[in-house]
């Protein structure tokens, strides 16, 4: 019963990782808002991946299963992105897997401390947070050109809420990477420990 709970949260997990993450690179609808998006993306991509291969790791016990975890999200996105494309959605059917390199040193870290928690969470964290904005970026350059598809894809006006606000050059948070690498590596700690007391809930509420 125990495992079966176990991946039935593997699963759902995975899934709202997909469903936060399924726009992530496809700023062609985004074009006025690409770097806002971007620091967005990148952030959520960061906590789920965080969240879900800390909650794998932890339970198995075994270096890897992280990248597995990225694994399976980039599957499912692969899946989802296919599906959207062809009811005519003018998404990119390949979409870089930008998920693993990050997972990869959450699989390190934990390795490396011979599965220290406590390093996990901050170094791992820490690594996944700075990292995932810079394979993120490697995602934007190889989607479709924006103004190509904005063309070929009319969008409607854009309520007045929605007004996009110039970007101010020179500021920090004009470079996208460096204000999602900073936010992400803060707060991706956080979610690594909540993903680290997922398992423990998890054999709690088993034990209940």
């Amino acid at each position: 019963l125990r495992r079966c709970t176990h991946y039935l949260f593997i699963v759902v997990v995975a899934v709202n990782s997909t469903l936060l993450t399924i726009n992530a690179g496809d700023y062609i609808f985004y074009t006025d808002w690409a770097w806002t998006s971007f620091v967005v993306f990148s952030i959520s991509q960061t906590l789920m991946l965080t969240v879900g291969a800390c909650y794998y790791l932890t339970f198995t016990g075994v270096p890897g299963t992280a990248t597995y975890y990225a694994l399976i999200m980039t599957v499912y996105t692969w899946i989802a992105k296919g599906a959207w494309f062809a009811l005519g959605y003018p998404y990119d059917f390949i979409v870089t897997p930008v998920w693993l390199p990050s997972a990869m040193l959450l699989d390190l870290a934990y390795w490396a401390t011979k599965k220290n928690k406590h390093s996990l969470i901050l170094f791992g964290g820490v690594l996944v947070g700075m990292s995932l904005p810079l394979f993120n970026m490697v995602n934007l350059i190889t989607v479709a050109d924006p103004l190509e598809t904005a063309f070929k894809y009319p969008r409607p006006t854009l309520p007045p809420y929605m007004t996009p606000i110039e970007p101010q050059v020179g500021k920090f948070y004009n470079s996208p990477v460096a204000l999602g690498a900073g936010a992400g590596a803060v707060l991706a700690c956080t979610f690594a420990a909540l993903g680290c007391k997922l398992t423990t809930w998890t054999y709690r509420w088993m034990a209940a």
